[in-house]
């Protein structure tokens, strides 16, 4: 077992790990892996004490020792378990390279002119980490790529949306110019968290737009794969869930800390695994 990898998922209280955790141990091994990597390679990112410069030094240096991984060279003992983890469940790298573009994205712009453009930094940052963890799930179907890249987007949607006045304090906007303006709200009244009607109808659709991909993640998922994606069920009700109390505060994630509780998601963690292990 990797008490490392383990041990970041834990003090993380992400979803990730209450959704994860009902599942064998050699997967949720893998899980904690990835997560782990993914964490880390965050973490490198948001580090609010160093410079840009540092930052893609430090990058750089973490896809350089990622490749070491592969033959087992790595300085890094989390990425060497990693590169063991790839081979044992065959990983395809790209989501892997994937995922340190996207955090480079972070370093490189504040702000997203259009959703297309959006919608590529939630794959990269998001998605990628689908595709890599249904590999470890098992699947028959190739569709449930299709589910991984769907869900990764509405999951990442949702959390620009929690974390809107949080990114507000780092200068950073995450939705795009283009349905500020469609709305009539401004940058400005964004950064001062300026609470009206038409941040209400912005977030609105926002919500609207979020609940699609999830919609559609629904659609690409076939029910032979239902019982081996149980987890990633449990993140898609988790996040559902967030969703679901951004309208019961009527948008207003300025004024409301929105969170989904521990005992919530052990619960909806384990009504997904009763449901899916034990009727499928």
């Amino acid at each position: 077992m990797n008490i490392e990898a383990q041990e970041i998922a834990k003090k993380s209280k992400s979803s990730f790990y209450y959704a994860f955790n009902l599942l064998p141990e050699e997967k949720r091994d893998a899980m904690n892996t990835v997560y782990a990597f993914c964490r880390k390679t965050d973490d490198i990112v948001d580090d609010g004490n160093e410079s840009t410069d540092i930052k893609y030094e430090k990058l750089r240096k973490w896809r350089i020792e990622f490749e070491k991984a592969f033959s087992g060279h790595s300085e890094y003992p989390l990425l060497n378990k990693l590169g063991k983890t790839i081979s044992r469940f065959d990983i395809p790298l790209d989501p892997f390279f994937e995922l340190i573009k996207g955090m480079e994205m972070d370093l490189q712009k504040d702000r997203y002119k259009t959703f297309d453009d959006l919608q590529i930094y939630c794959y990269r940052v998001a998605s990628t980490v689908g595709l890599m963890c249904i590999e470890i799930f098992g699947y028959k179907h190739p569709s449930t790529k299709d589910y991984a890249v769907n869900l990764g987007i509405a999951l990442q949607l949702t959390n620009i949306l929690r974390d809107i006045s949080k990114d507000a304090e780092k200068g950073r906007i995450y939705l795009p110019q283009e349905d500020l303006s469609a709305f009539g709200y401004s940058e400005q009244e964004l950064l001062n968290k300026i609470y009206n009607n038409q941040f209400r109808d912005l977030m609105t659709y926002e919500v609207g737009r979020a609940r699609r991909y999830f919609l559609q993640a629904n659609s690409n998922l076939n029910i032979d794969d239902k019982k081996t994606m149980f987890a990633a069920r449990a993140m898609q009700h988790i996040y559902s869930k967030m969703l679901d109390k951004i309208v019961d505060v009527d948008y207003d994630v300025y004024n409301n800390n929105v969170k989904v509780s521990k005992f919530e998601k052990i619960g909806i963690a384990l009504g997904v695994w009763a449901k899916y292990i034990l009727v499928y």
